[in-house]
C-alpha cells in the first residue's frame, strides 16, 4: 500500500467523520429544547466537522496553496465561531430567552446588577459647555 493511498483513505475517514458531525449539529440545533442547547449544538460538533473536512481535503488536495487556505479557513472559523456563540447568548439572557432553572451558576446575573449600581451610584455628568 502506497503513502497516497493511505492518505486517501484518512481523507475519506476525515470527510465521513466531518460530514456527520456536521449533520448531527444540524439535528441538535432543530431537536433541543432551549437555546443554550442548541448554542451548544451549533458551535462545537460545527467547528470539529468542518476542520475535519478541511483535513480530509487537505489529505486529498496535497497542494501546497490550496493546504493554506484550508488552514486559513479553520482558523478563522476557530476564531469567529465561540464569538458568535458567547455575542447570542448574552443577547438571549439579555432578551429572558434562557431558561434560568437549567442554569447551574449564574454569574451574569451578578455582573448585570454590579453594573447597574455602578451606573445609578455615578454621578451625573455636567453638560459640556461651550
Amino acid at each position: 500500500m502506497t503513502w497516497t493511498a493511505v492518505a486517501d483513505v484518512v481523507s475519506a475517514i476525515c470527510l465521513i467523520g466531518g460530514a456527520f458531525l456536521a449533520f448531527a449539529a444540524g439535528v441538535g440545533v432543530l431537536r433541543f429544547p432551549d437555546l443554550l442547547s442548541r448554542m451548544h449544538a451549533g458551535t462545537k460538533p460545527q467547528v470539529l466537522g468542518l476542520v475535519l473536512v478541511l483535513i480530509g481535503l487537505a489529505l486529498r488536495l496535497r497542494s501546497g496553496g490550496a493546504v493554506w487556505a484550508l488552514v486559513l479557513v479553520a482558523v478563522f472559523q476557530m476564531l469567529t465561531a465561540p464569538v458568535a456563540a458567547q455575542m447570542v447568548g448574552r443577547a438571549g439572557y439579555r432578551t429572558g430567552k434562557i431558561r434560568d432553572d437549567l442554569l447551574v451558576v449564574d454569574e451574569l446575573t451578578a455582573d448585570m446588577e454590579r453594573a447597574t449600581e455602578q451606573l445609578t451610584d455615578a454621578p451625573a455628568a455636567d453638560p459640556p459647555t461651550t
